[in-house]
C-alpha cells in the first residue's frame, strides 16, 4: 500500500505525464495475460509510447488539473492508457493488437484538445505515420526533379546519338 506522500508524488508525476504528451489512448485489458500485456508494452515502448496501468482513482485525480480532464469518465474497470506525443502510432499499435486479440478494447482517446471515441481512434489508425508521410512527401518532391533532369539531358543525349550515328556512317 502506498503512503500519502508516495500517492501525492505519483499523482504529480502522472499529471506531468498527461500534460507533457499530446495524446492519450485508453483501452480496457480485462482477460489479457501477463505475456500478452508484455508483448503490447514492448511494441508500444519501441515507438516511445508509455503504456500505464494505474489505479483509476489516482488517474482521475491526476487528470483533474490537466487539459485532458474530460477523459476521467473513461477510467472504470481494468483500464490502461497509452500516452505519447504521436497519436497515430499509438492508435495503429492498439488497433492492430485489438484486432489480433479481442480482449483489448479501445474505449477512447485524446488528441488535439479533443476527446475521441472508439471509431475516431480507428480512423486515426488508418492515417500514415509521421515517417510514412515524410517518405511520401520526399517521393513526391523527388519525382519532378528526376523528370526535369531527364528532360534537360535529353537534347544532349540526342545530339550525342546523332553524332555517333553520323560517325558510324562515315
Amino acid at each position: 500500500m502506498m503512503s500519502k506522500a508516495a500517492k501525492k508524488n505519483y499523482v504529480e508525476e502522472m499529471k506531468k505525464t498527461f500534460t507533457d504528451n499530446e495524446s492519450v489512448m485508453i483501452a480496457q485489458y480485462q482477460g489479457l495475460n501477463v505475456t500478452e500485456l508484455d508483448a503490447l508494452r514492448k511494441e508500444l515502448r519501441d515507438k516511445g509510447i508509455l503504456f500505464k496501468i494505474t489505479k483509476n482513482r489516482i488517474t482521475k485525480l491526476a487528470l483533474k488539473e490537466t487539459p485532458k480532464k474530460d477523459l476521467e469518465k473513461y477510467f472504470t474497470g481494468p483500464t490502461a492508457a497509452a500516452i505519447s506525443s504521436d497519436p497515430i502510432s499509438s492508435a495503429k499499435i492498439l488497433t492492430k493488437f485489438s484486432k489480433e486479440n479481442n480482449k483489448l478494447k479501445i474505449i477512447a482517446g485524446f488528441m488535439d484538445g479533443k476527446v475521441l471515441n472508439e471509431n475516431e481512434v480507428s480512423v486515426i489508425a488508418t492515417l500514415p505515420s509521421l515517417e510514412e508521410a515524410r517518405a511520401k512527401i520526399v517521393g513526391i518532391l523527388a519525382t519532378p526533379a528526376q523528370k526535369l533532369v531527364s528532360i534537360l539531358l535529353a537534347p544532349g543525349s540526342k545530339i550525342a546519338n546523332l553524332a555517333r550515328a553520323k560517325s558510324l556512317k562515315n
